[in-house]
């Protein structure tokens, strides 16, 4: 069911990659579930996230060795228990993680070249795509966003 992404994409060094094993993965979903909570502390307010409620949403990149385990307690993006199988996949490389972010590629182009991967519950994770679709995160994240933009090109530029 899983492939790996197609060979023209662009994958960090390892040498980049290697600190970043040297932390627990639970660790990283801890951290990653802070800074998604308050980045959609309006959305998570009004409800538009509890389609994850009490599912689980692993999300693994594969070139930098990082995995989140990511679900939805209370209103509140928590980090999922390892052992809690997930309802939904979605796995690629760090470049189509930023294409998605920095909205460089359209989702569905990602999704149907297999660049980016998705597996488990179809319909969440339709609901994933369109909850980020329907995002308007420039102004939350400026600054952050011109970096992202810079990581984008240098990896694809550079990573190959």
């Amino acid at each position: 069911m899983h492939t790996q992404a197609t060979d023209k994409s662009p994958t960090l060094p390892r040498l980049l990659t290697w600190p970043l094993g040297l932390l627990p993965a639970p660790l990283h979903s801890s951290a990653l579930s802070q800074v998604l909570n308050r980045l959609f502390a309006p959305e998570l307010t009004d409800g538009e996230l509890d389609f994850l409620d009490q599912k689980v949403m692993r999300i693994q990149v594969e070139d930098a060795h990082l995995e989140y385990r990511l679900t939805l307690v209370n209103g509140k993006i928590k980090s999922a228990p390892r052992d809690q199988p997930e309802d939904l996949s979605i796995e690629g490389n760090t470049y189509e993680f930023l294409l998605l972010a920095t909205r460089r590629e359209d989702p569905d182009t990602l999704f149907f070249n297999r660049r980016l991967r998705l597996g488990g519950s179809t319909e969440l994770g339709l609901y994933v795509k369109n909850f980020l679709d329907s995002l308007e995160l420039e102004s939350r994240i400026g600054p952050l966003l011109k970096v992202m933009n810079g990581a984008t090109s240098l990896i694809g530029r550079f990573g190959r």
